[in-house]
């Protein structure tokens, strides 16, 4: 049972140097910014983090940052993982406040799949065109998924974003832009049993050129 909470201790040095040194030391440089408050440094340990982050409801949740003797309530906004290794260079945590609404992206769940006619039936496959949506809501709000049934779907059916079924209080971004924004998230399809076979061109034989002195 993964719990929401990340231990958490300030740090002072600055730098791209600084962040280089607490690396070796296992430890992961962030910041906690928002509510209104003073932004500040933090360092976690790199073996906490990574046993958190294996947890999809760990990206999606209200978390408890223990800092000393404080607590204060956050969601993880971004994380930087280094460009060829799997490893956490630095994390984002922004504060919460339950007066103020947030973004954040949350994981679709997709289900009933075996059970849609255009697969049962027909033979189809299920293509998942989004897997996370953007939503806006207050933190008492936020849900750890969105969940998208697709067990009556046929073949050549979609759902769209304005399709989903979302919980009281939460609203889509995408959504908020316009109705040319409403892509969609998930289709079946009949799969590709066979390539079009294009058709050979045959090549024109070379006119033989007339003979010197002929008729051309």
């Amino acid at each position: 049972m993964i719990d929401f909470e990340l231990n958490a201790e300030p740090r002072h040095d600055k730098g791209k140097g600084a962040s280089r040194r607490l690396r070796r030391t296992n430890q992961v440089p962030g910041i906690l910014y928002g509510a209104g408050k003073k932004a500040m440094m933090l360092q976690v340990n790199a073996n906490e983090l990574n046993r958190k982050l294996e947890h999809e409801a760990f990206y999606s949740h209200i978390l408890t940052i223990k800092i000393g003797g404080q607590e204060e309530r956050a969601v993880l906004k971004d994380l930087h993982r280094h460009p060829a290794r799997p490893t956490v260079q630095h994390f984002d945590l922004l504060r919460v406040s339950e007066s103020d609404k947030i973004r954040m992206h949350v994981p679709l769940h997709f289900t009933g799949e075996e059970d849609a006619p255009g697969v049962k039936r027909d033979g189809g496959i299920v293509s998942h065109l989004a897997v996370e949506a953007e939503i806006e809501c207050f933190p008492r709000d936020l849900p750890e998924f969105i969940e998208v049934d697709v067990s009556a779907m046929e073949v050549g059916d979609s759902i769209h974003l304005s399709q989903l079924k979302l919980p009281a209080g939460v609203e889509l971004v995408e959504l908020m832009h316009g109705d040319e924004h409403d892509q969609a998230v998930v289709n079946i399809h009949l799969p590709r049993t066979a390539k079009e076979e294009v058709p050979a061109v045959e090549a024109a034989a070379p006119k033989e050129a007339p003979k010197e002195g002929g008729q051309g």
